[in-house]
Parts: structure tokens; C-alpha cells; sequence
């Protein structure tokens, strides 16, 4: 196609625009003082985000605005926080934060009573639709991948046993399983203790462990709306158990879990950054395509700067920084898989896909460019990098192999545009799954590439 250098530097403008309002860092320094009486931004959702790190994370915006004397304020209304920095002239910037669930968060979007919803789960598909009008709420513009966290079941810490299966958990969580002798334990009686079903935390665990099964929650549980008290209260009492974020553990004792096949994981730091702890999950927050709030622009923008991570990972979460683990080579491993990762050590970030393609997700995109800012950092743009595709058993053995194959050749792809040569590129097929295969979700962290640097 033949264009003009006019028009060509007409098309680069327009591109340097639009990118410089959805991601530049130093488009924050203009960002405008509200209107009287008006807040700056409204952000609604999740009681994971919204209880600590969406306020950490609007302060440290704001410092880097140059506000000083910010202060963090919980307002009467339930669940309602207040981030106000003053500025010179006597106004105030404020940021409101709603700590409600994150199923509130999209239906403050959609009745305008909130710019950015906080999440931690993916978007539904109902509120999809609902959404539409203002854009596609699961593209680059409207869901941002802001962190990691895992779901960690928990117990008092004088309970003996150190793990269980989902099957086990869908069971104590049903209520077919009722004392803690039928899993191998003592104590007696169970006492169950969760979220409230407005929670993303409940929604995760629900999606999980027991839809998985086949089952619903018992109704005599505790429920909880916030979850440093159901941490507390389960690390007060001996025969309870419950689930919170990885960030409220407190001084409960999290269990590791075993999801089908797999071996049993505890909720550690590199088995969720991969994402291959069972009940690991992504906090995200989304704002509509159309969304002109310049305030909500720079947040989202922020959390996924170097600077935002920082603020992820000092609240407990699992910051999206790449990382390099070193992993202990079993002689059970297949003899092909070992050769190729016995000398080398394994990147924190693991790329995941839909059933039956290879395209990279909104995550993927940026963990890519997240790579090759570790390699750079390490002097490893030269190094040796391996690509090993998985797949699940859903889909045949030699399907699954070409997919894993694929899924690995396309990561390649976005890793050799940024400048990274990449050695070794191997599909796998449904060896050595980090989940169960019975269900989507499980299949999902099965269909995986693993990124190893010499």
C-alpha cells in the first residue's frame, strides 16, 4: 500500500496518540483537577481489590502526581473508602472506593455510577452484553490483568492435616463431609466458614471446587462480606475452615491442594505467579472501551507500570514481574522434558489459552513484552530460551500434541518480534498436568506454555 510521508506521519501521530492516552506513564503529570464537589474517579467491585490495594494503588498515583498529605478516609457507607490529596489552590482530588463484590463492580458500570470495576474473576458473559453499547469489555482497552492472587484454604494453626484434595473440599463444602476424622484428621464436628456470594473470592472457589463437583454450598455456614475477619475468626477456631485471598491469610495455616492427578501445591509465591496452583486467579480492573475519565485512564495504566506492581506485591498479591525459579528435576519426569529443563530454570510467567486456538490472551500480550524487559534487565537477550507446549486430555493424544505444538510456536512468534531468539520449541501434548482435566477451568491451566532460560 502506497502512502504519503503526510499521511504516513498523519497515521504514526494518531497511533502515538491513542497509545499515549491508554498506557503513557507521563501523560500522568497533566492529568486535570475535577470539578467542584465532583469526584475524580469512582471505582466499585471487588472486596479483594477494594479493601486495601485499589486505595494503595490511587495513593500512590496521586504521590506521583505530586500530591502530599493523602489521606485514606472509611466513610460511613458500608464498604466505602475516600482517597483525597489536596492540591495547591485549596480543592482536593477525591477517589472514591466501593468494596462490594465483584458482580457490583459491572453493575456500577452499567448504571454509571462507577468508571473502573474492580475484579477478581473474569468478566461473565451476561455482563458482556450488558456492556456492550460502550464496547468489546474483554479487549486490550477495556480488561487489564492487574495481579495475581491465589484462593487459599485455611484452617486453624494447630490443625494437623496439611492438605486436601478438591474432591475432599467440594465434599466439607457440600456438607457430605461433616467431621474432620472422615478426612484423616480430629476435632470432631466441621465448622464451615466462606464469602458471601457477591464475593469474586466465593465465585472462584464456587467455579472451582464445588461446581466442579457436581455440588452446592451447605447452608449452615458463617458467611462473610470481609475477608481479614473469616481469617481471623477461622484462626481463632479449631474445627474451622474457609477460604480468603492469598493477602488475608493472617495467622490461619493454608493448606496445599491436589486437583485430580496432579500433585498436591501449597498457595507459594512461584507456584501462583505461574498459575499453576489450583485455585490461583487474576484480580483485574475494566473500564469501559469508550471511557474518557483521564483519572481512570492513568489508574489502569499505573497498576501495570513497574511502579504499580510494587504496590501489588506490597499488598500481598502476586506482582506480574518476571521472575526465574530454579525447579528440582525428578527422574519421574518424561526423559524428553527433563533433558530439556534440567540445566535450565523456569520463568514465573506461564502463557494459557482457549480450548482449541492458539491466540494469546490480554495478558499474554504483556507478559511477552514483560520477558524481554527480564532479559534485557539479566543480559539474557542471547541467552538460550525453550518453549514447551502442553495440552489436556479432552482432546486427543495427537490433537493435543499438534496444539501444544502450536500453542508454543505462537509465543515464539510475539517473543522473536520483540528481539529474543528463542532455541527450542517442543509440544508436549497431555503429559504432566498442573490440574484436573474433568473440568474447563482445570483443562485451562493444563493448555499452557512453560517459558525455561539457560
Amino acid at each position: 500500500m502506497n502512502l504519503t510521508l503526510g499521511k504516513q506521519a498523519s497515521l504514526a501521530g494518531m497511533l502515538m496518540l491513542c497509545l499515549a492516552q491508554l498506557f503513557a506513564l507521563d501523560a500522568y503529570a497533566q492529568l486535570p483537577l475535577p470539578a467542584a464537589g465532583q469526584n475524580a474517579l469512582r471505582i466499585e467491585g471487588s472486596n479483594t481489590i477494594g479493601d486495601a490495594l485499589a486505595p494503595a494503588l490511587v495513593e500512590a498515583l496521586m504521590q506521583r502526581e505530586g500530591l502530599k498529605n493523602i489521606k485514606i478516609q472509611t466513610m460511613p457507607e458500608a464498604n466505602l473508602k475516600r482517597i483525597t490529596g489536596p492540591v495547591a489552590n485549596g480543592q482536593a482530588v477525591h477517589v472514591e472506593v466501593v468494596a462490594q463484590g465483584s458482580s457490583a463492580g459491572f453493575t456500577a458500570l452499567a448504571e454509571q455510577r462507577a468508571e473502573v470495576a474492580a475484579s477478581s474473576r473474569p468478566i461473565r458473559d451476561q455482563e458482556v452484553e450488558r456492556l456492550a453499547a460502550a464496547g468489546d469489555m474483554r479487549s486490550a482497552s477495556a480488561e487489564q490483568v492487574i495481579g495475581i492472587d491465589g484462593v487459599a484454604v485455611i484452617v486453624h494453626p494447630r490443625n494437623a492435616l496439611n492438605q486436601l484434595t478438591s474432591a475432599q473440599l467440594a465434599g466439607v463444602f457440600s456438607g457430605s463431609i461433616k467431621t474432620w476424622e472422615e478426612l484423616g484428621g480430629s476435632g470432631g464436628e466441621i465448622r464451615v466458614m466462606t464469602m458471601d456470594d457477591n464475593s469474586g473470592t466465593f465465585d472462584t472457589f464456587n467455579t472451582a471446587v464445588l461446581a466442579a463437583q457436581g455440588m452446592t454450598l451447605r447452608t449452615d455456614t458463617g458467611r462473610y462480606a470481609v475477608s481479614s475477619v473469616l481469617a481471623d475468626d477461622v484462626a481463632q477456631t479449631p474445627q474451622s475452615i474457609g477460604f480468603v485471598g492469598l493477602a488475608y491469610v493472617g495467622k490461619a495455616k493454608p493448606l496445599a491442594i491436589a486437583d485430580g492427578q496432579a500433585e498436591a501445591m501449597a498457595p507459594t509465591l512461584g507456584l501462583v505467579a505461574s498459575e499453576d496452583y489450583p485455585l490461583s486467579r487474576r484480580l483485574f480492573l475494566y473500564l469501559k472501551p469508550d471511557e474518557q475519565n483521564p483519572w481512570a485512564r492513568a489508574l489502569v495504566a499505573f497498576a501495570q507500570s513497574p511502579e504499580g506492581q510494587q504496590v501489588v506485591a506490597a499488598n500481598g498479591f502476586v506482582a506480574q514481574t518476571v521472575s526465574a525459579i530454579k525447579v528440582d528435576v525428578s527422574t519421574d519426569m518424561p526423559e524428553r522434558y527433563r533433558h530439556l529443563v534440567e540445566n535450565a530454570q523456569r520463568l514465573s510467567v506461564t502463557f494459557r489459552f482457549n480450548e482449541g486456538n492458539a491466540t494469546l490472551d490480554n495478558k499474554a500480550i504483556q507478559d511477552v513484552q514483560r520477558i524481554v524487559s527480564f532479559l534485557k534487565a539479566e543480559n539474557k537477550l542471547s541467552a538460550r530460551v525453550s518453549l514447551i507446549g502442553f495440552g489436556d486430555a479432552k482432546e486427543d493424544p495427537a490433537r493435543a500434541l499438534l496444539l501444544s505444538k502450536l500453542r508454543a510456536m505462537a509465543v515464539r512468534r510475539e517473543l522473536s518480534k520483540a528481539g529474543v531468539t528463542v532455541q527450542d520449541v517442543e509440544g508436549l501434548g497431555q503429559i504432566l498436568p498442573v490440574a484436573s482435566n474433568e473440568i474447563e477451568s482445570g483443562r485451562i491451566k493444563n493448555r499452557r506454555v512453560e517459558v525455561w532460560v539457560y
